[in-house]
Formats: C-alpha cells, structure tokens, sequence
C-alpha cells in the first residue's frame, strides 16, 4: 500500500512527523521522536534509590472538552492525575510520557491537548520526554479522542511514606482542590446533560461562571506545595483524593485498628457539589464515593508537626484546612456530618 493509499484511509503519516516537530517546540525538548525517551539518572544524593510510577487518564471529562471545543487543559488534567499519585507515595516525580489517541490529527486541536501536558510538566517539575500520537480513524470517530499519561518518581526508599507510620492521634490536612479535577464525569454528564437539560453556556444557580468554565477547571498539581514538606519529614501519610472520593482513598493510608475521622463542614465544599447533589438527587454516601468534595489531596501529620506544616502551606499560599484526625476504630474512613 502507498502512502497515499495510507493517507486516504485516514491515517496522514506527514502530518504525524510534523506534529512531533511542533512538540519538540512546545517542550523545549529537541531529544523527542527518538524510539525512547531518555533520561540522565542523577543518583548521588540517593543512598537507596526506588522508581514510583504512576499511570492515568482523564477519563469522560474529555467528552465535555471535545463538546466545548477546548483542548488546553485537558493535558494538565493528565499530568495531575498521575504525578499527584506519585506524589502521594513520598516520590518526587522525574518525566512523564504521554499517548493521544485520536481519530484525525487536527494540528490546532492536538497543539492545544499538547500544550496542557506542556503545562502540567512545568506545574510538576517533571520532563516530557516521549509520547505517542496515534491516529486511527475507525476508532475514534466525530472529533473524539483519548488520552493517557504515564509519570515516573524517585525517592529514598527510607523516605517513602508508609502507611505504618500512621498513629493514633495524628491530624489530617486537607488541601483544596481546584473544582471537579477529573473524576465523577460519568455521572456530572448524566446529571446535567442526560437526565436534564443543561447547556455548556448556562450557569448553575448561585453560579456566577458558565458550566463549560466550571467543569474543564483542571486538576489541581500539588507536587510544588507538598515535596517540600516530604523532604523535611513532616508528614507521615497522604492520600491523592480521585475516584472514590475520601472514603476510597484515605482508606489506602490507614491500617486496621484505625480510622480517619473527617469533620465535614471544617472545609470549604465548593458550590458545583452542592448543585449537583440537589439536581441529581444524590445521597451523601454517592457524594462521598464519587466526588473530591472541595479536598484534593490529604495530608497526615503527627500533631507536633502541624504547625510547621501549616506554617509553610501559608508561605506558598496554599489554601489548606485541618479536617480531622486519626483515631482508633474499625471504619477506616469515618464522614461526620452535624
């Protein structure tokens, strides 16, 4: 088969090669296109050095992105979902490589989904350093594409955050997140545009921004706020808070013969949760196991801690709340509502 045979069955080989060149610009990183991405190990300051990898998408929350027609946060939603679980393991992340997939390579609208990864690369502090783009007409069809990402940390295995550490007594920090991030977008969609019939261009009641606006918001990064506070052993556990929502989450970091108590109503909850649960006639329990709730990621600190963590979550100007604390119990997650 010829090129052109190729071409015309939807599949453009130079627009491909062309993209990768636009990448290379974009990342500042001319080593992209090669068969496999490289990167220069650093180890001395490392006694016992451990990889802590990550692997994420954005999930349905690209349908609303593909249905407004904006593709430049998407890409930070990617990089966020998967450095922020690197994060939560006490690593600090090193490169990322990301994969497109796509059903015609529209070179505005991948500039665009590329240029998000850019972004989240810069917010995290890690290197892009290879991808894929893969263009397959038949499957994925009507502007539609998916997106996956793949992060790689390091730590000193000494150093990694351990569950065990965990003591009764211990506070829980909660850091805000910046909306929605990526998760829950499955039943947002069915609320709002399935069930009713909401436009991207309305605004929620007690709203003041439109709903395309309030839900491609991208995931919060918070590698810049908590490797610090990792490097200088101040906190014993964290938790990334994704699908879920607190009670999967938290659940990972807390062993038996404990439990993460949560005060709601000691944190902001932002508006669009609230919405959502009256239009869709949510329980608190769905809430709780679908969505963030206002708190992004959650960390776990020995009380003597607290206050040099929350004094250095102030100097970089983090909104941050104490939720809650450790205590002895069955429940590994425990909601306090009232």
């Amino acid at each position: 088969m010829s090129e052109d045979a190729y071409k015309k069955a939807g599949v453009d080989i130079d627009a491909g090669e062309k993209f990768v060149e636009e990448i290379k610009d974009l990342s500042n990183n001319s080593d992209l296109g090669s068969f496999g991405g490289l990167f220069a190990l650093k180890l001395a300051s490392y006694k016992d050095p451990v990889l802590v990898s990550g692997t994420d998408g954005v999930g349905t929350k690209l349908m609303v992105a593909i249905k407004a027609n904006r593709h430049k946060t998407v890409g930070i939603d990617l990089v966020a979902m998967c450095v922020n679980d690197v994060l939560a393991q006490g690593a600090k992340p090193l490169f990322f490589l990301d994969y497109l997939g796509i059903g015609k390579l529209e070179p505005k609208k991948a500039a665009d989904i590329v240029s998000g990864v850019v972004e989240g690369c810069k917010q995290s502090s890690a290197k892009l350093i290879g991808g894929e783009t893969a263009e397959m007409p038949d499957m994925y069809s009507n502007g539609h594409y998916d997106l996956a990402g793949f992060s790689v940390g390091i730590a000193d295995k000494k150093d990694l955050l351990n569950p065990k550490d965990v003591k009764n007594g211990d506070v829980l920090i909660g850091l805000a997140s910046s909306g929605l991030h990526s998760n829950g977008f499955s039943l947002v969609r069915e609320i709002l545009f399935k069930q009713n019939n909401y436009q991207l261009t309305d605004k929620l009641p007690g709203s003041t921004e439109e709903l395309q606006d309030e839900l491609l918001k991208p995931t919060k990064i918070y590698v810049k706020t908590v490797l610090p506070l990792i490097n200088e052993h101040l906190i014993t556990a964290a938790a990334h808070i994704t699908g879920g929502g607190l009670p999967d989450n938290v659940n990972r970091v807390i062993l038996d013969g404990l439990s993460a108590k949560f005060n709601y109503g000691s944190w902001e909850v932002p508006p669009i949760f609230n919405s959502l649960q009256k239009i869709g006639k949510l329980s608190n329990r769905d809430m709780e196991r679908t969505f963030n709730l206002g708190l992004g990621f959650v960390l776990i600190v020995h009380p003597e801690n607290v206050d040099k963590v929350t004094q250095e979550l102030n100097k970089v100007g983090e909104t941050y709340y104490q939720v809650g604390q450790v205590i002895k119990g069955d429940q590994k997650v425990i909601i306090q509502r009232g």
